[in-house]
């Protein structure tokens, strides 16, 4: 099921398998000016294939559906270059969930649990399709929790050579759950500025968006869990 939704409005996909959890956030997702269901999918094949065709900014991922799982379908959607400005939000029953590392990894922007607040699943949409902060400092916990006991936290630091000084204290703050704004305030600097080293060392690392930087800096201890800001 498709709908048209007007130019400037950020237009989500919506993708579970159980009909009333789609209505539920159907019906808050429509309740914003800025903010449109253009389609749902009871499954990742029809995900894809509606992403495909409603050229969406946003898709609310549940990662347990039959056929093609939320998973495989991240991995699909982040490695199709039709579909590179689409962004992935992993929805899961528990913030621990088990697939979350990999989700984030195949290129998800980051993951909300389904009991997440109206207005921070909301903003989370928001800031997504305007490639802000990916990851709420909750999140961004619970991401973290799964690396403490991770063996996969062991890669060669010297992947971040090629970034300046600047860039990597601007990676390390985004990697303790800050937004582009908060991090601003405590390094003095615009919130433009932070973007644009966030943005360069995205680009320097090849990485999709901040969720695949707060990963990777913790896999090469740039950040530790635990770390003080």
């Amino acid at each position: 099921m498709t709908e048209h939704a007007d130019q400037g409005t950020i237009r989500v996909v919506l993708a579970d398998d159980q009909a009333l959890i789609r209505a539920g956030f159907r019906a808050l997702v429509d309740s914003a000016d800025d903010l449109a269901v253009v389609g749902e999918a009871e499954d990742g094949h029809a995900a894809v294939e509606l992403l495909r065709t409603t050229r969406a900014d946003v898709v609310l991922m549940d990662i347990r559906m039959p056929g093609l799982d939320g998973l495989a379908a991240t991995r699909e959607i982040c490695a199709d270059d039709d579909l590179a400005g689409v962004k992935v939000i992993v929805l899961t029953t528990f913030e621990l969930d088990e697939y979350v590392i990999q989700a984030v990894q195949a290129g998800a922007s980051g993951f909300l649990g389904k009991g997440v607040g109206p207005t921070e699943l909301l903003d989370a949409i928001r800031s997504v399709a305007a490639g802000d902060a990916l990851l709420s400092p909750k999140a961004t916990r619970a991401l973290l929790a799964r690396f403490s006991g991770s063996s996969t936290v062991d890669l060669d630091a010297g992947a971040l050579d090629t970034l300046t000084e600047r860039e990597r204290e601007m990676m390390a703050l985004a990697a303790h759950g800050l937004s582009n704004a908060d991090i601003a305030e405590r390094a003095f600097l615009s919130p433009l500025t932070v973007k644009t080293h966030i943005n360069r060392a995205m680009m320097k690392l090849d990485l999709r968006d901040r969720a695949q930087l707060v990963v990777l800096a913790y896999q090469t201890g740039l950040v530790r869990p635990g770390d003080a800001l």
